[in-house]
């Protein structure tokens, strides 16, 4: 078998996401480099870091957590690309299962009860083939040996895309675009939902305006990036 996965390697080289290299044997998706130089952040060290402060008075944040910071043309983006894109869905679980080495590590996560990832419409999971924000919610799941809830919350209307709109059209493009289901599920646990990336937090928001009437609910967020606007 080692034969014969060394021969398919010449054929067809694994390359690392971020940055197109050639991956060695013992690297998975990303290279050794790129693993240490991305731009990840202590986020999950920091109660008060700038994800919260951009969800400050909108979201009650416990936790405000993402593993890497977002740059325009940089290799997050590629990241994010390859997840989201092009069928990488294993990249966001893997992605999941590093970055909850650090929240273990800092002892930040011990309360939550549950791993919500936030939905796509049924349409566009149908065209996708799977929710790359699943993925990575999976990952954590996984890793920080918790429940991954992926029926409660239901994305009800399907959205144009985010990326070029300012921070208002972006709050009604998704205002009362999800739905709850069995709420009581919910009750009196301390939810994580996950994103792949957050930007002006307004998918968050809408999905903060349909858990916050569940009793005793607590809420923090995880992302794969966050892109924090000037």
């Amino acid at each position: 078998m080692a034969l014969i996965n060394d021969f398919m390697s010449l054929i067809y080289p694994r390359r690392c996401e971020a940055c197109g290299d050639h991956l060695f044997k013992h690297e998975k998706f990303i290279c050794n480099f790129c693993h240490l130089n991305l731009p990840t952040n202590n986020y999950h060290l920091d109660p008060e870091n700038r994800l919260v402060q951009v969800l400050a008075g909108r979201v009650p944040l416990v936790h405000g957590l993402c593993f890497y910071l977002f740059e325009k043309s940089g290799k997050v983006q590629k990241l994010l690309h390859a997840i989201k894109y092009q069928d990488q869905k294993e990249l966001g679980e893997y992605l999941g299962k590093i970055y909850a080495t650090s929240l273990l590590n800092a002892n930040c996560v011990g309360d939550i009860n549950l791993i919500l990832p936030v939905p796509l419409h049924r349409n566009k999971l149908k065209a996708r083939g799977y929710n790359q924000s699943e993925w990575y919610a999976k990952g954590l799941a996984a890793a920080l040996s918790r429940q991954l809830d992926v029926d409660s919350l239901v994305r009800t209307k399907e959205t144009a895309t985010q990326t070029k709109k300012k921070k208002y059209q972006r709050w009604e493009n998704v205002d009362g675009i999800f739905e709850l289901k069995a709420a009581e599920k919910l009750e009196h646990k301390h939810v994580l939902l996950v994103d792949d990336v957050v930007t002006t937090g307004a998918t968050i928001e809408a999905a903060w305006q349909v858990l916050k009437p569940v009793e005793g609910l607590k809420i923090s967020v995880a992302s794969i990036a966050f892109a924090p606007r000037n």
